[in-house]
């Protein structure tokens, strides 16, 4: 019996597919670093158009890109429900990628989540102006509006205080 060459294997296959996609995220997301807010518009659950700008005045913010059908933005979603109620000084965006607003309401009716800032990114713009197409993906800006940070993937409570504290004016913990 012939064996295969070692690059027909399927693990190691999956597993170079697996790097390069991981590789290709970080090198987006570090990409990312120190750029400023984007100007995609989008819409409020209530239909009117807005902007991330608009929303931020001048505070510190944190947008999420999230999908009602995205199981890790359905867990991390209360985290961050619990940091807006809890941290009133920084702005916090909801802005749902590819979803009608009824869609989106229906969804956080059933989860019993209040937020505050849901809009609708229905043509995805936002996510491609930052250049990432995976849920769910958390960026937090300054109140100059600068990128500080971003996260790709599920935030545990923790790791969300972390990076709020990057946020929060000097001398408030």
């Amino acid at each position: 019996m012939k064996r295969k060459p070692w690059w027909q294997d399927r693990w190691i296959t999956g597993l170079a597919a697996g790097a390069l996609v991981l590789a290709g995220m970080s090198f987006a997301l570090w990409t990312l670093d120190n750029t400023m807010l984007p100007k995609s518009q989008l819409t409020t659950l209530a239909g009117k158009s807005t902007d991330l700008a608009t929303v931020a005045a001048g505070k510190p913010m944190v947008v999420n890109l999230w999908a009602t059908w995205c199981p890790p933005c359905r867990l991390e979603l209360p985290y961050l429900a619990a940091a807006q109620r809890q941290e009133p000084e920084i702005n916090f965006v909801f802005a749902d990628q590819g979803e009608d607003a009824v869609t989106v309401a229906r969804y956080l009716d059933a989860a019993h989540l209040e937020l505050a800032n849901v809009l609708l990114d229905i043509n995805l713009r936002l996510g491609r102006e930052i250049g990432v197409t995976v849920l769910p993906v958390t960026l937090f800006y300054d109140a100059g509006g600068r990128m500080v940070d971003t996260h790709l993937g599920a935030l545990s409570p923790s790791l969300l205080a972390e990076k709020l504290n990057k946020l929060r004016p000097a001398g408030k913990p």
